[in-house]
């Protein structure tokens, strides 16, 4: 429902600036397929972080992007992600990939449903949790790896309007130790949880939180074949 309801109310206000008649993204695979994401790299997150920035640089692009549903081997970096026999791997927002201090925008009208320091590593850090009404339908959008200074003053229940800026990309001390970028989540359900929902689960729960978790580009509208012309 959610997923035609989005689609009914395209375009949304921009939640990262760029043009897409003139800014190139990258599309970034942070799967097994990526050879050269070596151990070494994904241990030192000053070595990721140059890998990315390499990558964005050589490519002429101002932000990499990709990721929903994508069965990621970087998340065996962090012992966040292992949960017993199955670790989580699967991904389940969309990552945006650029400079530390790039602004976010909400897409839409909502309000502040909660926030919190996410402060393990790997986690998301810096995180704010929107909550949505469209057409009597109640939705979330989740914003991880942002800049700490970004939850100061920040109170549940706070209006956001359609194109404010409400955060930042926060940089490796405060965003979960990782490359600057942006986690973008859509979430119907909650499940109670507050400042925080997994945005990595478990590929045998892949069917509920794909389920409750749709494809965030519904929003972005990045992940199009016209967003890579030149790539």
């Amino acid at each position: 429902m959610l997923s035609h309801l989005l689609q009914r109310h395209q375009p949304f206000q921009p939640v990262v600036l760029y043009n897409p008649l003139q800014d190139k993204l990258l599309p970034m695979d942070f799967t097994a397929a990526n050879t050269a994401l070596t151990p070494e790299i994904l241990d030192d997150v000053r070595l990721f972080s140059d890998y990315v920035s390499e990558e964005l640089a050589h490519h002429h692009c101002r932000f990499g992007v990709g990721g929903y549903a994508e069965h990621r081997t970087i998340y065996a970096r962090s012992a966040h992600f292992d949960t017993g026999e199955e670790p989580r791997r699967l991904h389940l927002g969309i990552d945006i990939w650029g400079e530390a201090g790039t602004p976010v925008f909400a897409p839409l009208n909502g309000e502040i449903h909660s926030f919190r320091f996410n402060d393990q590593h790997g986690d998301y850090g810096a995180t704010i949790i929107l909550r949505h009404h469209l057409e009597g339908f109640t939705f979330h959008t989740l914003y991880g790896h942002l800049s700490l200074a970004d939850l100061k003053d920040l109170q549940d229940g706070q209006k956001v309007v359609a194109g404010q800026q409400i955060a930042q990309f926060g940089n490796v001390e405060e965003n979960g130790h990782w490359p600057p970028h942006l986690h973008f989540q859509l979430i119907i359900d909650m499940e109670g949880l507050q400042g925080d929902y997994p945005g990595v689960c478990q590929y045998s729960k892949r069917e509920k939180y794909l389920s409750n978790c749709p494809d965030p580009d519904l929003i972005l509208q990045m992940i199009t074949p016209s967003s890579y012309p030149h790539v």
